[in-house]
């Protein structure tokens, strides 16, 4: 048997297992990212060898790409107006203020302790690894016990600071020499990503939910086959930004949005939208490829990276779980009016993940010069992530629910404790 059928067995395996135990683990310390990553690094060069980026690199880059392009038009979806004010102020702060500012802390930070690397691929890891990824802490971020302001915020962040952050990425790419988006240059790279790819994205998404919506309330279209729609807007949008040289990531994001929006435009209460399972399906496939994007950065990036750890790219992991996230976060919230256990509950549970998977790979595919030092960087900050939030969720979430329980009752106009309109706690963009 070929190695690549030994790996499709191993792969078969380590998710079927999971599945028959996902119900127990989820009350566990133990999170369906350690376990496909674990498996991962097993089945890597520094294990059995049946997966490594030489050999496999079309299918691996494959797999986290239409994964990302998945979870970026899910969370765009299912994201609201109303999601964006809770508390009047938390997700813009956040989005608005806190992610600039991470992404420049980890840009700055890693300039004394990553020698080596260039201006821009000093950038690059500060873009990376900005992102958060609610389904490492999900137990921290859909806990009863957490304020439901506390809840909308951390999942709203989270399912849109990855596609704020692909801006950044793009330019800061396009300005590495070598790379093939530095050949366009970063005009062409701003027009083509950022604008066109937008534009595509608008039109596929607002078109795609105007035919959807136009289908169901003639009673044409079966409610299998409306969620398989959703696929189709996100292939499509996706593959049509790839065909102009642009960014299918943000055509997808671009297009859940419009897609979102434009189906929800016209409900009534005779042709109600429908759109609360409209994209069921889709998540359910994103969180099965994001599961198995988990096992492929194990084998292709944590493994290599652990055989060359030395102390400066562990450093670096650790400040940028800390430092990198917890001050801008802090600064982005002064003035708000929450009290310091909310404000550094807020500041720890900010999961670094898929997106900074992906956009690892994405360079390390690109072949820039400081690309083995930039991926071993990117590796041990999710790998530690991964670990770190995914132990502590549990333990954490508890903790804040008793401290928020008791002040509530001290304070009865306690910031945090507010009912906040709709009880937003409900949104789904959590992955």
């Amino acid at each position: 048997m070929s190695g690549s059928a030994w790996t499709g067995v191993a792969v078969a395996a380590v998710t079927a297992g999971y599945a028959l135990f996902s119900r127990r683990l989820a009350t566990t310390a133990v999170s369906g990212p350690m376990v496909f990553t674990g498996f991962g690094v097993a089945i890597g060069p520094i294990g059995l060898d049946l997966l490594d980026l030489e050999h496999d690199a079309g299918p691996v880059l494959s797999l986290v790409e239409v994964a990302l392009a998945l979870v970026l038009l899910t969370d765009a979806m299912s994201v609201r107006r109303g999601d964006l004010r809770v508390g009047g102020f938390l997700p813009g702060r956040l989005l608005g203020i806190g992610l600039p500012l991470t992404i420049g802390a980890g840009w700055l930070l890693a300039w004394p302790l990553l020698p080596g690397l260039t201006v821009w691929e000093l950038a690059l890891v500060g873009a990376i690894l900005a992102p958060t990824d609610a389904a490492l802490g999900k137990i921290a971020v859909s806990s009863p016990r957490v304020p439901s302001l506390v809840r909308s915020g951390l999942n709203v962040e989270s399912g849109l600071n990855d596609g704020m952050t692909l801006p950044f990425f793009v330019l800061f790419l396009a300005a590495l020499p070598g790379t093939m988006a530095s050949e366009e240059g970063v005009a062409g790279v701003f027009w083509r990503a950022l604008v066109l790819s937008s534009a595509l994205g608008l039109a596929v998404g607002w078109g795609g939910g105007w035919l959807l919506r136009w289908s169901s309330e003639r009673g044409w279209v079966s409610g299998v086959w409306r969620q398989v729609f959703v696929l189709a807007v996100a292939a499509g949008s996706y593959t049509l930004a790839v065909v102009v040289d642009g960014s299918g990531f943000i055509a997808a994001w671009v297009a859940g949005f419009a897609f979102g929006v434009s189906l929800r435009r016209s409900a009534t209460a005779d042709a109600p939208a429908a759109e609360e399972d409209t994209a069921d399906l889709a998540e359910r496939l994103g969180e099965l490829l994001a599961a198995l994007s988990f096992l492929v950065f194990g084998a292709v990036l944590l493994g290599p990276a652990l055989e060359l750890l030395d102390w400066r790219i562990l450093t670096y992991a650790v400040l940028s779980l800390t430092v990198v996230r917890m001050l801008p976060v802090a600064l982005s919230l002064a003035g708000s009016g929450l009290a310091l256990p909310t404000v550094a509950f807020i500041g720890w549970f900010g999961p670094r993940g898929l997106a900074s998977v992906v956009f690892g790979l994405l360079v390390v595919e690109e072949h820039v010069p400081g690309v083995q030092l930039l991926g071993r960087v990117v590796a041990v900050t999710v790998a530690l992530s991964i670990l770190v939030h995914g132990m502590s969720a549990v333990v954490l979430a508890q903790r804040y629910g008793d401290w928020h329980e008791k002040a509530a009752a001290r304070r009865p106009n306690l910031r945090e404790g507010v009912p906040q309109e709709g009880d937003p706690g409900h949104s789904s963009t959590a992955r």
